[in-house]
């Protein structure tokens, strides 16, 4: 293992026709590709406004890359918030996503002015191809949702099959205009062709999150917290996502309120060891350790994400949303935003190893 980073923009912001790119996300296909997704702002930074989804594919581990393609774009709409899975079994690549008018802000679709809707493509042929996207919004999402994001980041597919996507919605009590803020999961148990709504974590507040399935089977879900404590909320599932335990906040994650991701080591580096422990059970988690949106910072678990042994700062300047992913010849990569002033002048992929992670050099 080495002890050295290494990183290549993938996006800069004012190229390319696009005002700005955000929104990572990343997914590896069976075939080893590697999918990096993301949000095109056409004219401006801003969540709302007409935004694409776009995606560029390396087929030799990142060392160069396709130009841009557009998986998803509608005049007139906000296409994003990517939340790839790739099934292991049939080498498809799902992609569930969210759309709605490029003139409906956050605060009008919670007030019920506008509908947020949700969407599934996917592709059989490593990201070269995409099916039409199909709405799914009466499968995944409740009458009283207003607001609804997929991911962003990636989804897992559990040792059962299972897909599962975490997602967050937000909930309007048409008696009093209170609103209520949750993560939740959808799951699909038949390779992709139907999606429902699995379990709600029960602390409020919450909202984008990640999942992970630990050595043990349970499903691990770390969730931004919007009631700002300060921390990293977690909640655990021990039947495949269909419902989660009480959450409970992570004083040794500390966040600024954004969005993180999270990966499990695959299971055949079980034989690898860190500090004499072994790897079956590490689990990686990436966000900017901060109270402001800077200092991106990777930590390691050898327990299943239930205490953290090592940590290294990936970038030092504004950072925000990141996803992680791992390649099947173990090398860890993080997509993030960041810049010299804002945290979303451009999209990096960082490239590293378990070295890197748990080296002492930088102590």
């Amino acid at each position: 293992m080495t002890t050295r980073i290494h990183t290549q923009d993938l996006w800069n912001g004012g190229t390319g026709g696009y005002h700005t790119y955000r929104i990572p996300a990343l997914a590896i296909t069976t075939a080893g590709t590697i999918l990096a997704f993301c949000e095109g702002r056409r004219h401006g930074s801003g969540d709302a406004g007409e935004i694409d989804l776009l995606l560029r594919r390396s087929v030799d581990g990142g060392m160069s890359w396709s130009p841009s393609q557009v998986v998803d774009a509608r005049n007139g709409m906000t296409c994003g918030n990517p939340a790839p899975v790739v099934d292991r079994s049939t080498g498809t690549v799902w992609l569930l996503t969210t759309r709605s008018r490029a003139d409906a802000h956050e605060d009008d679709i919670r007030k019920g002015l506008h509908s947020r809707t949700v969407w599934v493509t996917s592709s059989d042929d490593d990201g070269i191809t995409w099916a039409v996207p199909v709405e799914v919004t009466s499968g995944v999402k409740r009458p009283e949702w207003t607001w609804y994001a997929t991911g962003p980041c990636h989804g897992i597919q559990l040792r059962s099959g299972r897909l599962l996507i975490p997602c967050d919605h937000r909930s309007r009590d048409p008696r009093d205009g209170s609103e209520a803020r949750h993560s939740h999961v959808i799951i699909s148990d038949d390779h992709g062709a139907t999606w429902r709504i699995g379990g709600t974590v029960d602390a409020e507040g919450t909202n984008e999150s990640v999942a992970v399935e630990t050595a043990d089977g349970v499903v691990y879900l770390n969730c931004r917290d919007e009631a700002r404590r300060g921390r990293r909320i977690v909640a655990r599932s021990l039947d495949g996502g269909l419902t989660f335990g009480p959450a409970a906040a992570d004083d040794a994650l500390p966040e600024p309120t954004c969005q993180a991701s999270a990966i499990s080591i695959p299971g055949t580096d079980v034989d690898r060891q860190v500090d004499g422990h072994a790897l079956g059970d590490a689990v990686l988690f990436a966000n900017p350790a901060s109270g402001t949106r800077d200092t991106l910072t990777v930590r390691l678990s050898l327990d299943g994400a239930r205490s953290w042994v090592a940590s290294r700062v990936i970038e030092s300047e504004p950072a925000a949303y990141c996803d992680l992913a791992v390649t099947g010849g173990g090398s860890i990569l993080c997509m993030y935003e960041t810049g010299s002033i804002r945290p979303y002048e451009r999209l990096v992929l960082a490239r590293f190893d378990l070295g890197w992670v748990t080296s002492r050099d930088h102590e």
